[in-house]
């Protein structure tokens, strides 16, 4: 993975992601490690081999906790181990997120309050939990992430593209609130990244060539092309940008 851009407020900087051992997630802690930044996450399923291959690159570990983010309070309390490992939080990004497909016609009230736990809920409880460490480190920035899957309004998934579409509203709101501690917030909406779960799952090669039709740039997204905008978007770089949306997908849709 090659590095763009160096961010040197990020150096040290203690960062908390979720997810961020597997897909998007395992490449933004490895950015984050890049940078230089202490890097602290939570996944559901064992990371242990991943965090092993940061340690034999970088000779630094990102410190991993077994988490499911659908336990609010065991969500709270690994921000909480983090901060005591790693100093306050002051860059916190809510990555995780399911795009399990379903339909209209047969989803339970149980799958939608399951995949809201998953997929909006977290970015709330993460955010209240960091605030204040945000707060007394004098700034902070929470990156929310959301999908142009919402935007586009695509069938399929609709209860994650309606969660995806909350997330933005969420952004607005906690960035208007934390703003007068200097903590900024913004959704970053990536488009369609072709991780290994995508190229498994869904990449047909129909909708890869559908996808770059709809595409000004005329080539897929990589993992790479999400975290250097997440990177800018940590960094004081960006100190004056927040309640935004950014959309990192080639320009299939636009914002503003």
């Amino acid at each position: 993975m090659s590095v763009l851009a160096t961010f040197h407020d990020l150096k040290a900087a203690s960062v908390f992601i979720t997810g961020g051992g597997s897909g998007i997630g395992a490449s933004l802690t490895e950015g984050f490690i890049q940078q230089g930044a202490k890097v602290a996450f939570v996944q559901r399923s064992d990371a242990s081999e991943f965090v092993s291959q940061m340690q034999e690159k970088y000779g630094v570990s990102p410190l991993f906790i077994p988490c499911d983010i659908t336990d609010v309070e065991a969500l709270q309390v690994a921000i909480r181990q983090s901060a005591q490992a790693h100093g306050p939080i002051t860059t916190l990004i809510n990555n995780a997120a399911n795009d399990a497909r379903h339909c209209l016609k047969d989803y339970t009230p149980e799958q939608w309050d399951k995949g809201i736990a998953v997929n909006l809920r977290p970015h709330f409880f993460s955010a209240q939990a960091v605030a204040e460490g945000m707060r007394k480190a004098g700034s902070g920035a929470i990156i929310n992430f959301s999908s142009n899957s919402y935007i586009m309004g695509n069938a399929g998934y609709p209860g994650y593209v309606a969660a995806k579409a909350a997330i933005t509203g969420l952004t607005r709101a906690l960035a208007r609130e934390l703003g007068v501690d200097n903590i900024r917030v913004n959704t970053l909406i990536p488009g369609w990244v072709l991780t290994q779960k995508q190229l498994d799952l869904w990449a047909n090669p129909e909708d890869l060539t559908a996808t770059l039709d709809r595409q000004c740039i005329k080539q897929h997204l990589s993992a790479q092309d999400i975290v250097d905008s997440c990177l800018f978007l940590a960094s004081k770089a960006s100190r004056m940008i927040t309640a935004q949306a950014i959309t990192v997908d080639g320009g299939v849709v636009v914002t503003g």
